[in-house]
């Protein structure tokens, strides 16, 4: 198996808890957030429908030239949310679908003023950038459903909500 084809599958596998996890997002608190220093719901809940296809496509140029802006924009509606993952899934497919294990194998860079800030062989950066960053922000959302008194969906096992394992 090609190390593309491991890591899209795990991607098409968290698809499934991230779309389970973005249906629960309540459109009346898009806009709340636990803290000043934090993201909105909205902001995070489109950020993390957004993450796979961004990243994959940053990673499929040997050499990014400019930091991306990181300026994230919020939901205006939950409705907005699943047609975003499901467009971002689509491009990370596109993106990264015909990397064979050299392409895979070699550097990919980010670059400011023309000096690196980031080297990393590109599977690095895809696991560490697109998919550990996707889970990262996908447990936050979870935290924010919590604090909200919203149900919390099984991701890896049961939740106070949720049992898979139960008869």
């Amino acid at each position: 198996m090609k190390m593309i084809d491991a890591l899209l599958a795990e991607l098409e596998q968290e698809a499934v808890a991230t779309r389970r996890v973005l249906e629960r997002i309540p459109q009346a608190h898009l806009s709340w957030r636990p803290h000043p220093k934090s993201m909105s719901l909205g902001q995070l809940a489109l950020h993390v429908a957004t993450v796979p296809g961004n990243v994959a496509e940053l990673a499929a140029v040997d050499i990014t030239p400019e930091p991306p802006s990181f300026v994230q924009t919020e939901a205006a509606t939950t409705a907005e949310l699943l047609p975003c993952l499901a467009d971002s899934l689509a491009r990370a497919r596109r993106a990264l679908g015909g990397f064979d294990d050299a392409k895979m194998g070699a550097m990919w860079r980010l670059q400011s003023g023309g000096k690196d800030i980031m080297a990393m062989p590109r599977i690095a950066f895809v696991r560490a950038i697109m998919l550990n960053h996707w889970y990262h922000h996908r447990g936050q959302l979870l935290v924010y459903l919590r604090l909200l008194g919203q149900s919390v969906p099984s991701v890896y096992g049961p939740t106070a909500d949720e049992n898979p394992f139960a008869a």
